[in-house]
C-alpha cells in the first residue's frame, strides 16, 4: 500500500515542472528540497532557483497541491548571485535555509527576509547584492559541506574542501534572524585536524559528528561547547536543584531536545531556544578532537611493489601505495602477513611449548579485600609484567623436562626456585588462576599448583574414577577461576579456585555419559558468566554455564554441517554432509573500542570457519547469555598454507588454537602450526585471518614486561624464541592485510624505490599566483590590485630513508612545474665503458594556462654519497641533478628500453626514443578511452589488458595466425568485464605458484602424506631434455577508488571448472541488495563490446568464488559436484587465484 501510494504520487509530481509552475522561470537549477530535511516547513514546499537574462539568480518556493495540480508561490527572492549551486533547509528555531556559493552565505527565513556574509572579496565583483563583509576570511566555499552542530544555537559547521573548519552563528531579534557571522576555528580547538574535503557529513547527536571523505580517511569528529555546558549546567541547577544527572539522563535530555526542536512547535520549546540563541556564539566557544577514524587508500595515485618482501624494515611493505589527495596525501605500506617487531631472540633447542607466567603475592589473612582485588599490589607500576617463562622441552630420546626462566625486561634467566616440577614429565599447559595469585601446571598425568613463588601447594593426578588407572590430558583452558581438563577417554574435568586459592572438583553431571571431542572455557568482558564449549564426535554444540552444570543451556547439534545461520532449532536436510570438526574455541574478538563474542571452527583440512553470536529476539540483561542466541557464518577468504617441514606439529591432538587476551590492544585468536595466523578484528571491520611471516610455529604465549609492552612470543620451528610486538599504527580489520599509513601532509603523484634503500617521492607544495610582468607570452597584461589571489602547485621532490622513513634530501621544481611520473631505470651511463647505473628519471609538464601549449621537463637524478649530518646516520645520501632537458609536451610516462640502458619516455602525444624505431603491429578495432595498459603473456600467447574510463576491463589478444585478425593488423576481442571502479595502473607480476591440474593429485587418494606441486614451474625443472616451462604471470590492478584486484589468465580446463562453480555460488549465495553480480559484471558497451563476433567469452568474478566459505558443508560438496574435481583442486586454485604466489610468500 505505501509503495503504490509513493508511485502515485512520483508520477502525479512529475506532471509539474518549474516553468509549468512560474512561467517566467527559465534554465531552473535542480536543488535539495525542504521536504527532505527535518524543518518546520511544511513539506509540500518545493525551492526552485532560475536564472534571468541579468545573469543572476531568483529563488522561489512554491507549495504543491498533487490532487488538485495546483501550486501557490509562498516568496520569490531575485537579485541573487549567480554562482549560488546549493540549498540547505535549517530546522526551528533558526528555520528557512541557506543559500551556498563560492563567494558567499545567504540566509532565507520563511517570511523572505534575506542576510548574507561576503566571504571573499570577489564577493563584490560578482555580485550587488547586500552582503555583510568578511571578505578578510579570504575563504573559498566551492566543494564545502554544511551540518548543524547545535538546534539549541543554531549553530552550523561548515567544512572547507581543503578539511578547515569553519562555525556559522546567527543573531536573533525575536525569531527572525538579523545577521550572521563566520568564525574560523583555530588549530589548538581542532580547527585544522581534518585534512580532506568532506564528501558527506552526519549529525549523531551528543556532539558527535561523522565526516565522510573520498579523499582520505573519515573521521568521527566529537566537540565541546563552552556556551552549551553553561546553560545545561544553568538548566540543571534550575530544573534539578542540587540533584547531578548521569550520562544517560543527559543523553535522553539532548535526545528529548533534539526532537522537540525539530517536530515540536509549541511556543515554550521555541522560546526557550530562541532565547539561548539570541545572541552570536563567542568566538573560541567549539573544541574539536577525532573521536575514531574509518581507514581508507583511495584514491590511489602510484604504486611499488615488493612480492614476497623478507626485510628489517618495517616501512618497506610488500605493496607501496600512494594515496590521498591534498594534505590528506600519504604513503600506504600493504603486507599480505603480519611482520612483528622482533624485540629479542634466543635459542631453545628440543623446545616444544613456552608460556609466560605473572603471578601475584596472596592478600594476608587479615586485609579484608575483594576477591582477587590486591590493593597494595595494584599500586605497583609493574604489577601486571611477566615474571616468568616456562619452557616444555622434550630431547632426541624422548626425555621430557622442563626449564623455567625468570623474565627481567629483554633478559631470560634460567632459576631453580621453588618447587616447581621440573624433571618427571611433560608440561602441557601453564595458567594462573585465584586473580594470579595461584601457578597452575598441567602435566600428562597431574595437575600441579603453586604460589607467587612457585612454592608446591598442590597435586591433583588424573584418575579414572572407577577404575582407579592414570588419565592422560589432552587438553586444558582456563578462565579464572576455573580450570577445565580434556582427557584421552573424551572425558571432560572441571576445576574451581576457592577463595583461598585451593583448586576443588566442580559437580558436572551435564557432563557424565558424553564423550567429548573438543572442549574449552569461555569468559567474556560483555558477561560475568563463564561458559565451557564443548563438541560431541557427531559434530554438535553443548554450551553449559558454571553456574548450572546439570544440564546445557544451549544446544546446536547441526554445528558439523556449518550452516550460515546456526541455531537451536536448526534442522538439516535428509543426508546432508558433515564437516570434520577437529577443534572448537570461543572468544572475544576486537579492539579496544570494541570486541564481541565469536566461534571458531576448525576443521580437518585447518579451515577456519569463523560465527559470530547474536540474539534474536533480544534478550534483557538479566537473562542468561545463551538465551534466544544464534550465530551469522562470517566470511573470510584465508587459505591455509601446507607445508611439510620437521617439529613444525606436535604428535596428538593437543589445541591449535590459542584465545589471547590483550596483544597489541586486540583481542585476537591465534593459530599455530604450518599456517600460523592471528584473528583479528577492528571495531568497524570483521575479523580477518592474517598469517604471521616467518616458519612455522610450535607454540605462543602473551609476552607483557617492560620492553615488550603487551606483545607476545612464539617458538619457530628452528627452536628459536622469539619475542615481539605488533607493528605500531597497523591495523589489519579493513582490507585483511597489515596496513600502515605514512602521512606526508601533500598530495603524492608520484614514488619510486631506489635500491639504497630510499624512496623518492613527487609531492607538490602550494603557491600563490600572480602574473609575471617580465614574460612575453602576452602582450597586455591587466594590472593586480588584488590580495585574494589564486593558488597553483609546483612540484617538490623528496628523498626519504626506508628505515627511519624521514625526509633527507627535497628539490623544488620550477614555478608551475609538477611532478607527473618517477621510475628506477638502469640505464647506461658512458658510452665508451658501457657502464650502467641504476638513476631516478623524473618526468614534468610546465602549465603556464589554458592559452598557452603544455611544456614539460626530463630530469635525471643521481644518488650520492655524502657526509651525514650530526646525529643522523640516514642522511648520508642526495640526490644530484645530472640531466635536465625541457621538451615540447609533458612528459607523462617513463620506461626502460630494450636490454642496453636506454630509456622510452612519452612526450605529450609522441613516444621518445633513440636509437629504437618504433612500428605499429595491431590495433584495436575502435576508439579506447584508455588509462592504464599492460601485457599478459600466457601459454606462448600474449595479450593485453586494457582498463577504459568506463570502468571496464578489455581483454585483447595479438594472434596473427587467426584470419579474424587480419594477419595480425588487428586486436582480438577475448573478454570484457565491468568492474565499477575507475582504474590507475597495472603491473605485471610473476608468480611462484601455478595453476594445480589433475596429474598433481594422481596419488592423492587420501591427504594424509601428500604434498601437492603447487610452485613456480622455473623451480621444477629438473629434466635438461625438456624445454624450460614459461613463467606464470599474474597482473594487480589499482584503481581510484582504493580497491585492489589480481588478474589470472585460466587454460580451458581451469575456465570450464570455475565457470560452473561460478554459476553455481551466482545462484546459491545472497547478493548485497538482492542486486544481479552478473548484470553488474556486464559492460553497458552497446552490442557486447567490440569484436563481440569473434566468440569472446567472460571474466570470470573472483571475489564471487573467494566467498566459498560461506557455503554450508551440503552446498560445498554440490559446489564440488559442479566443479568436476575435489576440494584440494579447488584448494589450489584458490591459492593462486588469491596471490599467495606473489604476496605472501609462499611457492618459494
Amino acid at each position: 500500500m505505501t509503495t503504490t501510494r509513493m508511485q502515485m504520487a512520483l508520477k502525479r509530481a512529475r506532471l509539474s515542472s518549474p516553468t509549468a509552475l512560474k512561467p517566467a522561470t527559465r534554465h531552473p537549477i535542480p536543488l535539495p528540497s525542504s521536504c527532505h530535511s527535518q524543518t518546520s516547513t511544511p513539506p509540500s514546499h518545493t525551492p526552485c532557483i532560475s536564472p534571468s537574462s541579468t545573469n543572476i539568480l531568483t529563488y522561489s518556493v512554491f507549495t504543491l497541491d498533487l490532487e488538485q495540480k495546483a501550486s501557490t508561490t509562498l516568496l520569490s527572492i531575485s537579485g541573487l548571485p549567480y554562482d549560488i549551486t546549493r540549498v540547505v533547509p535549517l530546522p526551528s528555531p533558526i528555520g528557512g535555509a541557506l543559500l551556498l556559493g563560492a563567494n558567499e552565505i545567504i540566509h532565507v527565513d520563511q517570511g523572505g527576509k534575506t542576510n548574507g556574509v561576503a566571504v571573499n572579496e570577489f564577493a563584490k565583483a560578482c555580485t550587488a547584492f547586500p552582503l555583510s563583509d568578511q571578505s578578510d576570511l579570504a575563504l573559498r566555499l566551492e566543494g564545502c559541506s554544511v551540518e548543524l552542530l547545535s538546534p539549541e544555537t543554531g549553530d552550523v559547521l561548515i567544512v572547507l574542501n581543503n578539511g578547515r573548519l569553519l562555525i556559522l552563528t546567527f543573531t536573533l531579534d525575536g525569531r527572525t534572524v538579523s545577521g550572521m557571522t563566520i568564525q574560523t576555528v583555530a588549530a589548538d580547538h581542532g580547527g585544522h585536524i581534518i585534512k580532506a574535503a568532506s564528501s558527506c557529513t552526519s549529525n549523531l547527536g551528543r556532539g558527535r559528528l561523522f565526516i565522510g571523505s573520498e579523499d582520505g580517511e573519515s573521521v568521527m569528529l566529537g566537540w565541546t561547547s563552552t556556551s552549551n555546558q553553561l546553560r545545561r549546567k544553568q538548566s540543571n541547577a534550575d530544573i534539578n536543584g542540587d540533584e547531578d544527572m548521569s550520562d544517560e539522563e543527559e543523553e535522553e535530555e539532548d535526545m528529548d531536545d533534539m526532537e522537540d526542536d525539530l517536530y515540536n512547535d509549541t511556543t515554550p520549546a521555541i522560546q526557550k531556544i530562541t532565547a539561548a540563541a539570541s545572541e552570536p556564539t563567542a568566538p573560541g566557544s567549539y573544541t574539536f578532537r577525532i573521536h575514531d577514524v574509518l581507514p581508507s587508500i583511495a584514491p590511489i595515485k602510484d604504486a611499488i611493489l615488493h612480492p614476497g618482501n623478507v626485510t628489517e624494515s618495517l616501512n618497506k611493505g610488500e605493496i607501496m601505495l600512494s594515496t590521498g589527495r591534498g594534505a590528506a596525501g600519504a604513503v600506504t605500506a600493504l603486507d599480505r602477513e603480519l611482520h612483528p617487531v622482533t624485540v629479542a631472540t634466543k635459542e631453545l633447542p628440543s623446545a616444544r611449548g613456552i608460556w609466560a607466567v605473572h603471578a601475584r603475592k596472596q592478600a594476608p589473612g587479615d586485609v579484608t579485600a575483594a576477591f582477587g582485588e590486591d590493593t597494595e599490589a595494584n599500586m605497583a607500576t609493574d604489577v601486571d609484567y611477566d615474571q616468568y617463562l616456562v619452557v616444555s622441552k622434550t630431547s632426541g630420546d624422548g626425555t621430557e623436562s622442563t626449564v623455567v626462566y625468570e623474565v627481567n625486561g629483554n633478559e631470560l634467566t634460567e632459576t631453580d626456585k621453588g618447587d616447581f616440577e621440573r624433571e618427571e614429565g611433560s608440561t602441557l599447559f601453564v595458567g594462573v588462576l585465584a586473580a594470579g595469585t595461584k601457578v597452575v601446571q598441567v602435566m600428562r598425568t597431574e595437575i600441579r599448583t603453586y604460589d607467587s613463588e612457585l612454592n608446591m601447594d598442590q597435586i591433583l593426578p588424573m584418575e579414572d574414577e572407577e577404575s582407579g588407572n592414570e588419565l592422560n590430558v589432552i587438553n586444558a583452558s582456563f578462565a579464572d577461576p576455573y580450570l577445565l581438563v580434556l582427557r584421552e577417554d573424551s572425558t571432560v574435568k572441571i576445576f574451581r579456585a576457592t577463595g583461598d586459592g585451593e583448586l576443588e572438583d566442580v559437580e558436572a553431571t551435564g557432563l557424565s555419559g558424553t564423550p567429548w571431542l573438543s572442549a574449552s572455557l569461555f569468559k567474556s568482558t560483555s558477561f560475568t558468566e563463564v561458559f565451557a564449549f564443548l563438541s560431541t564426535p557427531e559434530g554438535g554444540l553443548r554450551v553449559f554455564a558454571m553456574s548450572d552444570m546439570e544440564k546445557p543451556s544451549y544446544v546446536a547439534e547441526a554445528l558439523s554441517f556449518l550452516p550460515p545461520f546456526l541455531a537451536m532449532d536448526y534442522g538439516p536436510k535428509r543426508g546432508a554432509a558433515k564437516a570434520a570438526i577437529t577443534e572448537i574455541l570461543a572468544a572475544d574478538l576486537g579492539d579496544a573500542t570494541s570486541k564481541s563474542p565469536h566461534l571458531i571452527v576448525r576443521t580437518s583440512s585447518d579451515n577456519l570457519v569463523i560465527y559470530k553470536a547474536f540474539h534474536s529476539p533480544p534478550r534483557s540483561a538479566a537473562d542468561l547469555w545463551t538465551k534466544n542466541l544464534r550465530w551469522v557464518k562470517l566470511s573470510q577468504q584465508h587459505v591455509p598454507r601446507y607445508v611439510e617441514e620437521s617439529g613444525s606439529e606436535d604428535p596428538g591432538f593437543e589445541s591449535t588454537l590459542l584465545a589471547l587476551g590483550e596483544i597489541g590492544g586486540y583481542s585476537t585468536v591465534f593459530q599455530r602450526g604450518t599456517t600460523p595466523a592471528f584473528i583479528l578484528k577492528e571495531s568497524s571491520s570483521i575479523p580477518r585471518v592474517i598469517g604471521l611471516s616467518g616458519k612455522p610455529v610450535k607454540s605462543l604465549t602473551s609476552f607483557h614486561t617492560s620492553s615488550c609492552q603487551r606483545g607476545f612470543a612464539y617458538l619457530d620451528s628452528t627452536d628459536t624464541l622469539r619475542v615481539s610486538r605488533l607493528p605500531p599504527q597497523t591495523h589489519y580489520g579493513h582490507l585483511g592485510w597489515a596496513t600502515r599509513r605514512f602521512p606526508m601532509e601533500a598530495e603524492v603523484h608520484a614514488l619510486a624505490y631506489h635500491t639504497s634503500g630510499l624512496y623518492i617521492i613527487g609531492t607538490g607544495q602550494s603557491e600563490e599566483y600572480q602574473l609575471d610582468p617580465s614574460e612575453t607570452y602576452h602582450y597586455e597584461l591587466p594590472k593586480e590590485d588584488m590580495t585574494f589571489k589564486p593558488s597553483i602547485e609546483r612540484g617538490v621532490l623528496k628523498l626519504l630513508d626506508e628505515k627511519s622513513w624521514t625526509v633527507i634530501d627535497s628539490h623544488v621544481l620550477d614555478p608551475q612545474e609538477v611532478v607527473l611520473c618517477i621510475k628506477t631505470l638502469n640505464l647506461e651511463v658512458s658510452e665508451n665503458t658501457h657502464q650502467r647505473k641504476d638513476l631516478i628519471a623524473v618526468g614534468t609538464s610546465i602549465v603556464h594556462g589554458e592559452d598557452l601549449a603544455t611544456k614539460g621537463r626530463i630530469r635525471i637524478f643521481e644518488v650520492i654519497t655524502v657526509v651525514p649530518e650530526p646525529d643522523r646516520p640516514e642522511t648520508n645520501k642526495r640526490l644530484k641533478l645530472i640531466v635536465k632537458d625541457e621538451v615540447k609536451g609533458a612528459v607523462s610516462a617513463i620506461s626502460e628500453l630494450g636490454t642496453q640502458g636506454f630509456m622510452i619516455m612519452a612526450q605529450g602525444q609522441k613516444c621518445m626514443e633513440e636509437p629504437y624505431k618504433m612500428s605499429l603491429f595491431a590495433r584495436s578495432k575502435h576508439h579506447l578511452d584508455t588509462i592504464a595498459v599492460d601485457f599478459l603473456p600466457f601459454e606462448q600467447q600474449l595479450h593485453l589488458v586494457v582498463a577504459d574510463a568506463d570502468m571496464n576491463l578489455q581483454v585483447l589478444q595479438f594472434d596473427p595466425d587467426n584470419p579474424k585478425s587480419e594477419a595480425g593488423s588487428r586486436l582480438l576481442h577475448k573478454s570484457t568485464f565491468h568492474t565499477g571502479h575507475f582504474p590507475s595502473t597495472m603491473h605485471l607480476l610473476t608468480s611462484q605458484l601455478k595453476m594445480p591440474s589433475s596429474t598433481d593429485f594422481a596419488a592423492a587418494a587420501a591427504p594424509e602424506g601428500f604434498e601437492m606441486d603447487t610452485s613456480s614451474p622455473d623451480n621444477n625443472n629438473n629434466n635438461k631434455d625438456e624445454p624450460p616451462q614459461q613463467p606464470f604471470h599474474q597482473i594487480l590492478h589499482t584503481t581510484q577508488s582504493g580497491t585492489l584486484a589480481l588478474i589470472t589468465p585460466l587454460n580451458e580446463d581451469t575456465y570450464r571448472r570455475l565457470s560452473n562453480l561460478s554459476a553455481y555460488l551466482a545462484n546459491t549465495l545472497d547478493s548485497a541488495a538482492g542486486l544481479n553480480p552478473r548484470a553488474f559484471r556486464t559492460s553497458e558497451t552497446p552490442d557486447g563490446g567490440w569484436d563481440a563476433g569473434t566468440g569472446a567469452r567472460g571474466m570470470l568474478d573472483g571475489n564471487l568464488l573467494m566467498r566459498w566459505g560461506e557455503l554450508g558443508e551440503r552446498g560445498r560438496r554440490e559446489g564440488l559436484g559442479k566443479y568436476g574435481e575435489g576440494e584440494w583442486m579447488f584448494w589450489g586454485e584458490r591459492e593462486v587465484l588469491a596471490g599467495w604466489g606473489i604476496f605472501g610468500g609462499r611457492g618459494k
